[in-house]
């Protein structure tokens, strides 16, 4: 069966355990005869890593079709990593730990008149986990990840924006979901811009009473790289502040273990460590990536200190150039 089918029939059969499972093993099967055995092994780890049927949370519903007219400013992301793929601080996986505990137990809590976290907002510079750590944490859920792209939706035409943003938090009570707002800074700016029209503060200020007033299904998750620009009102609108810091050196030995895990190597990563502090892990990410691919093109079987440090130079270069035109 062709691959988008099966996707179809994996997304259809969402929330009926015994179905979601067969149409999974269709697919891993799939990917096994294309000879695709490193991601056909993932997917089966991921598969068995879930939680069996007397473990796992209550069905949720399935899925239903996103208001059509919302399409240009949000998407449906399908998970493809997993919590082995990401590095966090003990601060944020215990912060973590907690709420997928509360999740778990959410029925239990509610039943006591209290109140599950269920909106978060997700702060630190580019490039250190914060859009992969709403993917995986969506996973975790069991719960579908929708990304609204905010600077799409509030420069679409006003008249528009008001009844998307309506539309949006119509769906995010039905469907049990992580609705992830992308670049949430920009609310911050369209209310502080003395220039902005009357019309889009309105829309904003809706927007943010909606994320106040809502409970959702699922989870609302924001995530911004200029925390320090926000409205101070908007703070109060979060159960839960993760901050997401640059890597220190022990992160960053982690990240380097992780990513050369199933690559033969010919260096010892953590005597670089000097070269990497302060790096993100996009730019960790990018280096790993170049090293391996140097040691490919060259039909080497490891990658070696030169690869690696060709690919750091190659990093400082672009940091240099980039900084530069930041700053100007």
């Amino acid at each position: 069966m062709a691959r988008g089918e099966l996707m179809k029939k994996l997304l259809a059969s969402y929330g009926r355990d015994d179905e979601f499972r067969a149409v999974a093993e269709q697919i891993i099967t799939e990917e096994e005869k294309k000879n695709n055995k490193v991601l056909a092994r993932s997917l089966r780890r991921s598969l068995d890593a879930g939680p069996s049927s007397a473990t796992r949370p209550k069905a949720l519903a399935s899925l239903i079709p996103f208001p059509e007219a919302a399409g240009d400013f949000i998407e449906l992301v399908e998970p493809s990593h997993n919590k082995q793929d990401i590095i966090l601080s003990s601060e944020n996986t215990r912060i973590f730990q907690g709420l997928l505990d509360e999740f778990r137990r959410g029925e239990e809590i509610r039943r006591r008149g209290l109140s599950v976290r269920s909106k978060m907002l997700f702060c630190g510079p580019p490039g250190c986990g914060k859009t992969l750590c709403a993917e995986i944490f969506a996973a975790e859920l069991g719960l579908p990840l929708y990304v609204v792209k905010l600077d799409r939706l509030i420069s679409s035409y006003l008249g528009e924006t008001a009844t998307n943003v309506r539309k949006i938090f119509e769906f995010a009570r039905k469907q049990p979901s992580v609705l992830f707002f992308d670049e949430f800074d920009a609310i911050a700016r369209a209310r502080d811009e003395d220039g902005e029209h009357n019309e889009l503060r309105r829309v904003v200020n809706s927007l943010l009473i909606f994320i106040d007033r809502i409970q959702p299904k699922g989870y609302i998750v924001a995530a911004t790289n200029l925390d320090h620009s926000l409205d101070p009102a908007i703070w109060r609108r979060f159960d839960e502040v993760i901050w997401f810091d640059r890597p220190d050196r022990r992160m960053i030995a982690r990240f380097l273990k992780m990513k050369f895990k199933n690559v033969a190597i010919a260096f010892d990563p953590e005597a670089h460590l000097d070269a990497l502090d302060g790096r993100s892990y996009a730019e960790l990410d990018r280096i790993c990536l170049q090293a391996i691919k140097s040691s490919i093109i060259d039909r080497r079987k490891q990658v070696g200190e030169q690869d690696f440090a060709a690919a750091v130079a190659d990093e400082q270069r672009r940091q240099r150039r980039t900084g530069r035109m930041i700053t100007a």
